[in-house]
C-alpha cells in the first residue's frame, strides 16, 4: 500500500467510526397506588368493600376496577421502554387474589408479570407488593420488614418489601413502601412517618454494606412531601445530585414537587406523595451501566377529572359515596436509567 492509498484508507476508516450513531436503551421502574383494590369477599379488616358494606362493592365494580387499573399498567413507560417497565411497585392491595386477577387481565396478560407480596399486620388490611416483567427483571429474593413505633407499641401498619433482583445483569434492591397516613393531622402523624424513614434507611444502609456494588431504589407513597423532615432530613435524600455523597440518595421527585406538580390534590393543594428515590450507583455519566436519565409523573388526560370542581385531579374510583368507574386518587410515578447498547 503506498502513501496516497493509505492515507485515503485512514481517512474511509475515520469517517466510518465517527460517524456511526451511539445508541442506548431505557429502563423504568415505576410506582402507583391502586387506591384500594379489594375483592368482595368479607374479610376480617374489611367490611366497606363488600357488597353489603358501604362501597357497595360488587362483581361488576371489581370487575371494572381490575380492567382499569391494568390499563394504566398496560401504558406506563411504553412510549419510551418497548417492554414497558422492569418493575413497579404498587399499594392498597388487599391479598393474593386481587394481585393474581389483576396480572391476568387482558391488557397486560401477554407480559407474563410475576409478583412479590407479604401479608403484613396492616389495619386496614393492605400491603404493598412488587409486579415485575421477569424478561427485563430477574428475581432472586424478597423479605417483608415490620415497623415496630417504640412509643406506640400497638400501632400496625403496612410491610416495608425489599426485593434483590437484577437488571441487564446488574444488582438491584428495590424497597417498596407505604408510610402511616396523616390521620389525626400532619403534625400529629409525623413521628410515624419519621420512623419508617428511619426503618427504610436502615434497609438502605444494610443492604448496601452486604452488597456495596447495588442500586438501590427506595419507592412509595410515602404520604410526605420531598421536602418533609422524614424525607428530607431522616431519609436524607437529596434535591440536587451534586449534593449526593457516596452511600446518599438522590429525590428526582424533589425538583418536580418544587415547581408545584405532584401525584395528588386535596383541597386545591398538590402533594407528591408517590416518589422513587435512588442511591448514588444510580447517578453519573457512565453509561456503559444503568445510570438514572429523568423522572416523570405520569398524569395523562384519561386519568384526570375532565369537568367540574375537582377538574384535573386523579379520576379516582369513588368519591363521597358515589362510585365513578375511575383509576386511582394518585398517578403513578417513574424513573428511567439509561444504558449506552454496545
Amino acid at each position: 500500500m503506498n502513501k496516497k492509498t493509505f492515507f485515503v484508507y485512514l481517512l474511509f476508516v475515520t469517517t466510518v467510526v465517527f460517524s456511526q450513531e451511539r445508541k442506548f436503551k431505557l429502563q423504568a421502574i415505576a410506582f402507583y397506588n391502586l387506591e384500594n383494590l379489594f375483592d368482595t369477599i368479607p374479610g376480617e379488616n374489611d367490611k366497606e368493600y363488600t357488597p353489603n358494606g358501604s362501597a357497595h362493592w360488587d362483581t361488576y365494580k371489581y370487575t371494572n376496577k381490575l380492567a382499569n387499573m391494568s390499563s394504566v399498567l398496560s401504558k406506563i413507560a411504553v412510549e419510551k421502554c418497548k417492554g414497558g417497565f422492569a418493575a413497579i411497585g404498587v399499594s392498597e392491595i388487599e391479598n393474593q387474589t386481587v394481585l393474581d386477577d389483576l396480572v391476568k387481565q387482558a391488557s397486560i396478560a401477554d407480559r407474563n408479570y410475576k409478583t412479590v407480596r407479604y401479608d403484613s399486620p396492616d389495619r386496614r388490611g393492605i400491603d404493598v407488593a412488587l409486579i415485575y416483567n421477569p424478561k427485563i427483571f430477574v428475581y432472586e429474593a424478597s423479605q417483608a420488614r415490620a415497623l415496630y413505633v417504640k412509643f406506640e407499641p400497638d400501632f400496625r401498619t403496612r410491610d416495608q418489601l425489599v426485593v434483590r433482583g437484577r437488571i441487564d445483569g446488574e444488582l438491584f434492591h428495590i424497597v417498596v413502601n407505604h408510610w402511616p397516613s396523616r390521620r389525626g393531622g400532619e403534625d400529629r402523624s409525623s413521628p410515624m412517618r419519621e420512623a419508617a424513614a428511619a426503618l427504610a434507611k436502615s434497609i438502605v444502609d444494610s443492604v448496601e454494606q452486604v452488597w456495596p456494588e447495588t442500586k438501590v431504589v427506595v419507592m412509595g407513597d410515602l404520604n410526605d412531601d420531598p421536602s418533609n423532615i422524614s424525607v428530607s432530613k431522616i431519609l436524607n435524600a437529596k434535591r440536587n445530585q451534586s449534593d449526593v455523597k457516596p452511600g446518599g440518595l438522590f429525590n428526582p421527585f424533589a425538583e418536580i414537587h418544587a415547581s408545584g406538580i405532584g401525584t395528588l390534590a386535596y383541597k386545591g393543594q398538590w402533594n407528591l406523595f408517590d416518589q422513587i428515590i435512588i442511591n448514588d450507583k444510580l447517578l453519573g455519566t457512565d453509561r456503559s451501566q444503568l445510570q438514572f436519565f429523568k423522572a416523570e409523573i405520569f398524569s395523562r388526560e384519561f386519568l384526570k377529572q375532565q369537568e367540574g370542581e375537582y377538574k384535573g385531579y386523579p379520576l379516582r374510583t369513588s368519591a363521597g359515596g358515589v362510585w365513578l368507574n375511575g383509576y386511582s386518587d394518585h398517578f403513578p410515578s417513574i424513573i428511567y436509567m439509561i444504558k449506552e447498547v454496545k
